[in-house]
């Protein structure tokens, strides 16, 4: 992880540590990069989310990627995979993202995907960092002649919602859904993806006023989604987040359905229909042992990556896996996307569940659940005082403590998180009091090695 780009991009306050000057000299420097290693005039896909800074921030963007001589296709508001799918249908030589996914309005993102629909690689990343990050003028700009130009794209994205609709193969009808949009990029696509289907499909926080993304709603807040889904009588919840990236289910009692048991009853369906390449998927450290149970109960592999999509995809193509995904609800599925897809993850979940004849909480209590406790602590912004923080004498033995505790029935995990400046702090156990002293006794030694 370097100084600029974390485990999902750039992230940064708008108008504050993610300015106009940093995104000009992100698409100055990637313009730059893409024509080195292309030698000729570069294509560049460019989508964003519904906040308020996002169109600030594209503009600085596109400036920087034309004054490098890239030719920009703007796609508006998408969700994240749209790009990465549209990058590669159109041929361009990147994609980029800009938002800042889950987190609220202030802050914002910028991603970048390679030509393949995949996250940039580390080298490329690097080169365009030290770029952005040294001093002074970039010696990138071009002369006038070879000024990039900018494209309406708007008109692509129905070829995404097209390519989504191309992976249902069974039949989807006859259930009540109500879907949470995050205020986000799928208040734009959700409509048209879900109303062409034989179901009643309500929807929630769909109206983004470019504040009000990810605001008490979408994946990261569910209450509201679960407190009508049982007050209305529906089959079942689905929520995204602000990019629609990720995909979270609740059941018609209310409860959440997390990534690890959508990703296990799709595993185990895909095993069934002798779908699921090299029979096994991908998880993270910080997936449920009960996901672990599961998957030993049905014949399935399963691997653990760290946190992060990137290190899950990286793991998936290790082992030649065509599904992996994170608890939160990002969830890969490579045979028909690059990368995680919220959207997508719905569909396919759905079709499961319709062709299941069951209910959502009977189809969920398939995979066990420990009782998990999750605590972010505050941290310093810089990885570099994350890392000292996660190694500090005092923070290591409260962590050997916390698992002695626990004696063996459980485990501690005390993790950086990638986007934001906190240590999150883990713990399962056989009961949820006994996981929530584990993890008070972590995050205060935490909270007192930083006085």
């Amino acid at each position: 992880m370097g100084t600029l780009f974390g485990t999902d991009g750039i992230r940064g306050i708008a108008n504050d540590t993610l300015d106009n000057r940093t995104a000009y000299r992100v698409g100055l420097a990637t313009a730059y990069q893409l024509r080195k290693a292309a030698g000729r005039r570069p294509l560049v896909s460019v989508g964003k989310d519904t906040r308020i800074s996002s169109d600030m921030i594209e503009a600085a963007l596109s400036a920087g990627l034309c004054a490098g001589g890239a030719n920009v296709v703007q796609l508006g508001v998408v969700p994240t995979p749209a790009v990465a799918y549209l990058t590669v249908s159109n041929h361009a030589d990147a994609g980029i993202v800009v938002s800042a996914s889950h987190n609220p309005f202030p802050y914002n993102g910028i991603k970048i995907f390679s030509s393949q629909g995949f996250k940039l690689s580390d080298e490329m990343e690097e080169a365009i960092e030290r770029m952005v990050l040294s001093t002074g003028a970039l010696p990138a700009e071009v002369e006038p002649a070879q000024l990039g130009q900018i494209y309406n794209g708007h008109f692509a994205l129905e070829n995404y919602v097209y390519h989504l609709l191309s992976t249902v193969k069974s039949e989807i009808s006859d259930i009540r859904v109500l879907m949470d949009c995050a205020n986000g990029a799928a208040s734009k696509t959700a409509p048209r993806i879900f109303n062409r289907f034989n179901i009643g499909v309500s929807y929630l926080h769909d109206h983004p006023n470019g504040v009000n993304i990810n605001e008490g709603c979408g994946s990261t807040h569910l209450e509201d989604l679960q407190a009508k889904v049982v007050a209305g009588c529906y089959d079942i919840g689905i929520a995204f987040d602000g990019d629609a990236d990720r995909c979270l289910v609740v059941d018609e009692k209310g409860q959440l359905v997390d990534g690890d048991r959508i990703m296990a009853i799709c595993a185990a369906h895909l095993l069934e229909r002798g779908q699921l390449k090299n029979g096994g998927f991908v998880a993270t450290v910080m997936s449920n042992l009960g996901l672990h149970r599961f998957a030993e109960d049905h014949g399935l592999r399963l691997a653990c990556s760290a946190v992060g999509d990137r290190h899950v995809l990286e793991l998936m193509q290790e082992k030649g896996y065509v599904l992996g995904g994170e608890q939160s609800g990002h969830i890969i599925f490579l045979d028909h996307m690059t990368t995680g897809d919220g959207q997508l993850a719905a569909l396919q979940f759905l079709q499961i569940l319709c062709q299941s004849g069951q209910s959502v909480s009977r189809l969920a209590a398939r995979v066990p659940q420990y009782p998990q406790v999750l605590r972010n602590v505050p941290a310093p912004h810089d990885a570099a005082g994350k890392d000292a923080l996660v190694h500090h004498p005092a923070v290591q033995a409260a962590v050997a403590r916390a698992e002695e505790l626990l004696g063996g029935d459980g485990r501690v995990l005390l993790r950086p998180s990638g986007t934001e400046p906190l240590l999150r702090v883990m713990a399962e156990a056989g009961t949820e009091e006994l996981a929530a002293r584990a993890v008070a006794m972590v995050a205060e030694s935490v909270e007192t090695a930083q006085k």
